[in-house]
Parts: C-alpha cells; sequence; structure tokens
C-alpha cells in the first residue's frame, strides 16, 4: 500500500512516496469513516494546501477528495455500513493514501448507478458548479454568463449547468482545441483571454455579461470589470495565473455598481442535508443525460507530481483523477 505525504510546502515535488504509515490506517473516531481509496481527485485545493496557502500545516498527508469502500465505522455513526461506497471531497485528508479517515457528515452515499469515476469528477467540481449556478449568482434563462477556463474540469461543469438553464455561454480558453472543448458543453461563443472583454462587449451589443465566473485570477480580473454590464457579478472562484490584486471598492462603482464575491464550498455544503441536496441534483442530471463529466488525465497514484505539475501548467481538460 502507497502514502503520499507533504512534508514540507513548496511545489508538486514536495510529494513524497512512502510506504502506508500507521496513521493512515488508524481507526476511526468518533464520528469518522475509515475508508479504502479507490481514486482521488486533483484540485487546486490540493495545490493551495502544498503551497502553504491553507490553514493546513506541514507535514500533512495531502488528498481531499476521493471514493472508495467504508473499511470501518467509528462510535456515534449512523447511516453508513461497512462496505458502503462513498465519496467525499471535503472532511477528510489523506485522500491521495491508501486509506484516509473521513467525517461521516461530509461523506456521500454512491449510488449504484454512479461508477467510481464519474463520482470522483461530480464531486469538487460539480458541487461547485451547483453552488456557484444556484446559490452564489442564481442563474436563469437569458442570462448572459462568462467562465474563464471553460475546458478545465470546473468549467466544463459550469458551462454545461450554465445552459441547462438556458443561458448564453460565453467561455474563455488558451487554444483553439479546448475552445472546441467549450463549444462541445454548450458555449455559444469562445474567445481568448486577452480579448474576451470586447469579444464579450461585441456579442451583447454593449450590455456586458450579468455573471463573470473567474478561476484565472490575476490576468483576466482588470478586463472582468470591463466585460460586465450595470449591476453585474464578479465571481472570483480560483487564481490559477496568481491572486486577484488589491480592489478599490470605489472601482466598483464606477464601472457599473458591480458585485464582487469569492466564495468556497465549504460554506456550501454545511450540513449533510445541504450537501446530499446538492449531489442528489448533480447525480439526478447525469442520469437524465444533462450533465456528462469529462475525465481529462489518469495517473496512478505514484506519480501525484506529474499529475499536478500537468494541471498547475493549465495543460489539463476535464477532471484529473489519480488512480490508488
Amino acid at each position: 500500500m502507497t502514502s503520499i505525504i507533504v512534508n514540507e510546502h513548496g511545489g508538486p515535488e514536495k510529494y513524497v512516496v512512502a510506504a502506508d504509515t500507521d496513521a493512515a490506517a488508524a481507526a476511526p473516531a468518533e464520528g469518522q469513516l475509515q475508508v479504502r481509496l479507490a481514486l482521488a481527485g486533483v484540485n487546486f485545493l490540493d495545490v493551495a494546501q502544498r503551497r502553504g496557502g491553507t490553514p493546513v500545516k506541514a507535514p500533512f498527508a495531502p488528498g481531499v477528495e476521493g471514493v472508495g469502500t467504508v473499511t470501518a465505522v467509528g462510535e456515534g455513526v449512523d447511516g453508513f455500513s461497512l462496505g458502503d461506497r462513498v465519496g467525499w471531497m471535503t472532511g477528510g485528508q489523506g485522500s491521495f493514501s491508501a486509506t484516509a479517515l473521513v467525517n461521516a457528515d461530509k461523506a456521500v452515499p454512491l449510488p449504484d448507478d454512479i461508477d467510481d469515476e464519474t463520482a470522483v469528477a461530480a464531486l469538487m467540481q460539480g458541487i461547485t458548479a451547483h453552488y456557484l449556478t444556484t446559490s452564489t449568482f442564481p442563474i436563469s434563462a437569458g442570462d448572459v454568463v462568462v467562465i474563464h477556463a471553460a475546458a478545465g474540469g470546473l468549467g466544463q461543469m459550469l458551462t454545461q449547468i450554465a445552459a441547462l438553464k438556458g443561458a448564453t455561454v460565453i467561455g474563455t480558453t488558451s487554444t483553439a482545441e479546448k475552445a472546441e472543448i467549450a463549444r462541445a458543453n454548450g458555449a455559444a461563443h469562445v474567445f481568448g483571454y486577452d480579448d474576451f472583454a470586447a469579444g464579450v462587449l461585441d456579442v451583447t451589443d454593449g450590455e456586458g455579461a450579468a455573471v463573470i465566473f473567474d478561476g484565472v485570477g490575476a490576468t483576466t480580473f482588470d478586463d472582468d470589470l470591463k466585460a460586465l454590464r450595470t449591476r453585474g457579478t464578479v465571481v472570483v472562484v480560483g487564481n490559477a495565473s496568481g491572486p486577484v490584486p488589491a480592489v478599490d471598492v470605489n472601482t466598483l462603482s464606477a464601472s457599473g455598481s458591480l458585485f464582487l464575491t469569492r466564495p468556497t464550498v465549504v460554506d456550501h455544503v454545511r450540513t449533510p442535508a445541504e450537501l446530499r441536496s446538492r449531489t442528489d441534483e448533480i447525480f439526478g442530471w447525469i442520469r437524465g443525460g444533462d450533465l456528462t463529466v469529462h475525465i481529462g488525465d489518469r495517473f496512478p497514484i505514484t506519480e501525484v507530481a506529474a499529475a499536478f505539475s500537468a494541471l498547475e501548467s493549465r495543460a489539463t481538460t476535464g477532471k484529473v483523477i489519480l488512480q490508488h
């Protein structure tokens, strides 16, 4: 069995492959599940943890998202049994190891008709896309929605859901190949990062977009403000190109009484009921053919550093997964 450890903060090379440790296979505490991993998801939250941008301090067992089989149930846990397939995307560390301890209130029972790859692709990115389009900015038919990095895992989910809700989706990508992926997921228009503001204004006859979901950050933010309609909303969901610069709030009023928010997934799955209501709708969309998950790359767990190098270089499309 294999464990991955981060002994110090830094780049992808800081993932250390080691023999499975006693800590990784520890018995679950009250309220926890012990899970034998099948797959783990690769996420930018993992990147932030590894770089030292979160409260998680080194050394630590990385991996926040996974699917697997329950091998032990802690005291006080109801609704889960040995052998159950479960998934999670918060509430546990160590998903890059052979076993992980997961808080039961953050675990989701996986239906038999949702396979492991579909589940791990639908958890972090699916739930994030769900809350962004239903809670942060409830998209309505006719809204013009800009989605940066539209060919990425989250971008593809956002594009499909926004189109499902009747929005006109404008995607941004870095290559012609990625632009075709965005169109295949429902984007009506696709522009490059350098000219998207002018493109948005052109196709909306100067009005601008209702909302922009920005996972790129530093290099796109200033043009986001130019591409929005009056009382439009910028939703910062990541910083692949670096953090958004400090914002003078007066800029928001001068640009058209704009709104700016930086939500996080943990604040939108605060209870088991809220978490499962989101996954129930996501799984329902998948069953009905309204939402398709896309696996971009698969790496064995021992090649975790290569998986993150690909993710962080923005060379990937779709969900990147690690196979145990």
